[in-house]
């Protein structure tokens, strides 16, 4: 841990409950992605251990396989045939029916944040008038990158299942380096996350707090 890390924690820990609730967030996050990074067999296919939540490995039912070829399709019409997109796509499932099904969009819509899953959240979200995806299954063509596991988790998505893994196209997509630069300390990222500003941005979750009907999710 740095002494920037060191010091970020060391105050979080002293002010308020809510700042270690969002660092933890954080930390789940990054610990998780960092984590799949490295546990893949020689053929590519992620090993199947317990998840640090405790839930045990789902059964696949041919329901769940005939979802999956449902976004298998849709990543094929997105990358090969229409071409909107890299070749991903995504179908979200609750009770038995298909709240979503879509694929990547980010060349269509010229939105870098248009991959297939948080394509097909949005939708599922708009069909139930919720942000809250509680009880649903999400069936990705591919291995979830950082940005898409990170909607589904704030979604609550409760389950996911994916086709190709991260290192089946790693030639062509920045999925899995993705992944290995957020488990590295701030300073060593691409990006290099830096913090200023942290009192002022500290007086409006002040003020948050003090709101009686504050959004909350």
């Amino acid at each position: 841990m740095t002494n920037e890390e060191q010091s970020i924690a060391s105050a979080s820990s002293q002010s308020n409950p809510s700042d270690i609730r969002v660092v933890s967030r954080r930390d789940f996050l990054l610990a998780s992605t960092a984590a799949t990074a490295g546990i893949y067999l020689a053929g590519g296919d992620a090993l199947a251990e317990p998840s640090e939540s405790g839930k045990p490995t789902q059964a696949v039912t041919d329901k769940d396989r005939e979802y999956m070829r449902q976004a298998i399709r849709l990543m094929r019409q997105a990358g090969v045939v229409d071409k909107t997109g890299g070749p991903f796509g995504a179908v979200i499932v609750k009770d038995g029916q298909v709240l979503a099904a879509t694929g990547n969009s980010v060349l269509k819509d010229k939105d870098p944040s248009a991959h297939a899953e948080v394509n097909a959240i949005r939708q599922a979200c708009r069909k139930i008038g919720s942000h809250d995806l509680s009880g649903a299954v999400l069936y990705s063509s591919c291995e979830l990158c950082p940005m898409c596991y990170a909607t589904a988790y704030w979604a609550r998505i409760g389950k996911v299942f994916y086709a190709a893994s991260w290192a089946d196209y790693d030639d062509l997509f920045d999925d899995l380096a993705e992944s290995k630069d957020m488990g590295k300390p701030y300073p060593q990222r691409l990006l290099a996350p830096q913090q200023i500003l942290r009192e002022e941005g500290q007086k409006v979750w002040q003020e948050f707090r003090k709101l009686p009907d504050g959004a909350r999710y």
